[in-house]
């Protein structure tokens, strides 16, 4: 047994990021096409817009085929209206550094969020 529960099926995840973030992830094999040959993944670069970047991140936020969304936190920055609307647990949404720009805890929203969910007493 492989201590997997085939029940429960395993969801590619998704990803916005920018190119260094993209190629290192597509290299790790998370790139995908679904049966409608939609990729699970965008590039951005600096000619991408932020309507391509909300379009193709609502797009992965409602496929049901998708577990968990990756975007890195300075595109989220952009995209923040999005990120803060998306309250589902699956697609998990979670924000990631990049090569460029490093992680800010205080700008991650969905962190905020848990944060919220716990008293400090709980944790001790």
């Amino acid at each position: 047994s492989s201590g997997i529960n085939a029940e429960w099926p395993l969801r590619p995840g998704g990803l916005v990021g920018d190119e260094d973030t993209c190629t290192a992830f597509l290299l790790g094999g998370i790139g995908e096409l679904n049966n409608a040959r939609e990729p699970n993944f965008l590039v951005v670069k600096k000619d991408t817009t932020i309507g391509e970047i909300e379009t193709h991140l609502k797009k992965l936020l409602t496929r049901k085929d998708i577990g968990i969304v990756l975007i890195n936190q300075h595109i989220a920055n952009d995209v923040r209206h999005i990120i803060e609307q998306h309250t589902a647990a699956i697609p998990a949404l979670l924000e990631i550094p990049s090569k460029e720009h490093p992680y800010d805890p205080a700008k991650d929203s969905i962190l905020k969020r848990a944060k919220g969910m716990f008293n400090i007493d709980d944790l001790r």
